[in-house]
């Protein structure tokens, strides 16, 4: 399992349940990697999604505490990690997963996931939600640094980290 998030230089991830910050080349990025894949967000993300729709091309999985939560067509919905590890037990390949958001979900499930492709931020974004800083993690490292790219005035660096102690799913 993966994960992947554009971060502010806090760790900073979103505000009022939107993303900080639009960037073309970052949604680019989040499209081609995670297309024909799965992914794992809370209902809120989902919420965030356009029309609340589920990502096209994606298995869709929702995980909330919320019992009376109805999912849309096309979206498997979960209750807990147990619930979250037996819907992923069939896959062959979980590096085919990914968490997508928001910060509760990403802050349960980073121990559980391989690599986390961050798109760093060099800018503060008033940020309301923040994840793991993974530069503080001492099991998480930087393995590949990707191209910096700069739009709408905000300079972006694709980041990918390695988890060296993924806990067994």
């Amino acid at each position: 399992m993966n994960y992947i998030v554009a971060v502010d230089r806090e760790w900073g991830i979103g505000k009022q349940n939107d993303l900080l910050f639009s960037l073309k080349g970052d949604m680019a990025f989040f499209r081609a990697t995670t297309s024909g894949k799965t992914v794992i967000m809370g209902d809120r993300t989902l919420a965030s999604l356009p029309g609340g729709k589920p990502l096209k091309n994606r298995r869709n999985i929702v995980m909330t505490l919320d019992l009376s939560f109805e999912a849309p067509e096309g979206v498997e919905v979960c209750h807990s990690i147990d619930e979250l590890f037996t819907l992923l037990k069939p896959l062959s390949d979980t590096n085919d997963v990914f968490v997508i958001g928001g910060a509760t979900i990403y802050n349960l499930l980073y121990p559980y996931c391989e690599y986390a492709y961050i798109t760093k931020v060099d800018a503060v974004g008033e940020a309301e939600v923040f994840i793991e800083n993974l530069d503080e993690k001492p099991n998480w490292q930087v393995c590949h640094i990707g191209e910096s790219a700069e739009e709408n005035g905000l300079c972006y660096t694709f980041y990918t980290y390695k988890n060296q102690a993924v806990q067994p799913m």
